[in-house]
């Protein structure tokens, strides 16, 4: 799992969780500690699912992607 810095952890909470900018400071504690619990069982999750799937190439997205738009607005 690629490793995100605090504050972006922190935007995640605030935006998706809990429905405000910022917590009051009467509710910064539990805030701070609900984003650590949040993060950890997010990486945990992450950590331990499995897939047999290959992996994506996203070249080879960016050149399927690429060539579809250029035969969609090619001028006629």
């Amino acid at each position: 799992m690629p490793q995100h810095s605090h504050p972006v952890q922190l935007r995640a909470a605030r935006n998706k969780i809990s429905g405000f900018a910022r917590p009051s400071a009467a509710n910064e504690a539990a805030f701070n500690t609900a984003v650590d619990e949040v993060t950890g069982a997010a990486r945990e999750l992450l950590g331990s699912l499995v897939t047999t799937a290959a992996p994506h190439d996203r070249d080879a997205w960016i050149a399927k992607a690429k060539a579809r738009a250029a035969e969609r607005y090619a001028k006629t």
